[in-house]
């Protein structure tokens, strides 16, 4: 069975020195969770180690979406310079990997303007499938009309748009996540809670916003198994009767707008859960690496909970080929990773 994973991150040098380098009360804190042990190396890598580590976990592609926080904090002019060099350097590995690699698009949206054309520019870039987004950019969130631009391009472009989470506002943290010692504020504000706050937030405000309604095409993707948007979906519907300027009900969009990534959470019960409130053609395969490290057992036994072969492959691997546009495997890639998979079964 083929498989690909659609969230796979990485970073350059220069883009972790910018962030480090900024100001205090400038400076994304959750850069740290970014230094464990040996993620550094793996975020710097894009090429013979990591389609290493791709054979032995039986992951045909990777598409590689740039590590948190992104550029999306620094300065306008900075973030131009080194998105569109990270962009570049994405291409370059999917050319040396055509069959392994793909990439999501980094953007400067700290400079709307910047940032469309940077999509523009890498319509056509070998290896560029999607956009790596966060509900943000210091204080204007994605759902601001001065990205309504961008939305539209990305609509027409067919890139979805994946709103990866990102740390509250500090104003938010000092209201909400603070009052530990300063590591447990920072895991409460980043993976123990207020990431998937504002992620789901972010997804929730493009509806309100009636962003789908203007750009009916335009998909975008939430990792860990949808942001918590789904276990509360029942409650958030109760919005449609107040948001009597859109179309449909919010959970209409959610149904046709909205995918959802595992980011490395192989957990059946939460299957099961996203299965209740979506269909299983729009739940895909994330492995979050190297934040996480997907084995071929494990992946083995969370694609064999689905009783339906049919359903196996669309979360292994045809769903994200739909969403993605990515080509048929070559039949010799495709039987070396069901080889894999299967002597782990």
């Amino acid at each position: 069975m083929r498989v690909i994973a659609i969230e796979e991150h990485w970073t350059t040098t220069k883009i972790d020195r910018a962030l480090r380098a900024q100001p205090a009360g400038a400076r994304d804190e959750s850069v740290a969770w970014n230094d464990r042990g040996d993620i550094p190396a793996a975020l710097l890598d894009i090429g013979e180690q990591r389609i290493a580590a791709m054979d032995a976990a039986g992951i045909d592609v990777q598409i590689l979406a740039l590590a948190p926080p992104g550029t999306h904090g620094l300065p306008p002019r900075e973030a131009v310079a080194l998105s569109r060099e990270a962009n570049d350097r994405a291409s370059e590995a999917a050319r040396r990997h055509p069959t392994r690699l793909r990439a999501m698009t980094t953007l400067p949206m700290s400079d709307p303007d910047a940032a469309v054309a940077e999509l523009q520019r890498t319509a056509d870039a070998p290896g560029h499938v999607g956009i790596m987004s966060y509900g943000r950019s210091g204080a204007r969130p994605l759902d601001d009309p001065a990205h309504d631009e961008l939305l539209a391009t990305a609509a027409t472009l067919g890139r979805p748009v994946f709103i990866h989470p990102q740390i509250p506002p500090d104003a938010v943290r000092e209201a909400s996540y603070r009052g530990f010692d300063p590591t447990l504020d920072l895991a409460l504000a980043t993976f123990g809670w207020g990431w998937h706050v504002e992620a789901g937030l972010a997804a929730l405000r493009l509806i309100l916003r009636g962003t789908f309604d203007r750009h009916p095409d335009l998909q975008i993707v939430l990792g860990h198994w949808g942001e918590l948007l789904l276990f509360a979906l029942d409650r958030i519907d109760g919005l449609s009767r107040l948001a009597t300027h859109l179309d449909r009900r919010v959970a209409d969009y959610v149904a046709t707008n909205v995918h959802i990534a595992t980011s490395g959470m192989l957990t059946p019960r939460l299957l099961r859960h996203a299965l209740a409130y979506t269909s299983v053609d729009r739940i895909l395969l994330s492995g979050d690496h190297p934040f996480h490290r997907l084995d071929a057992a494990t992946l083995t036994a969370f694609l064999h909970t689905l009783p339906n072969p049919d359903d196996q492959q669309k979360i292994a691997h045809t769903n994200a080929e739909s969403l993605y546009g990515l080509p048929q495997p070559p039949a010799e890639a495709d039987a070396r990773t069901t080889t894999s998979l299967q002597e782990n079964s």
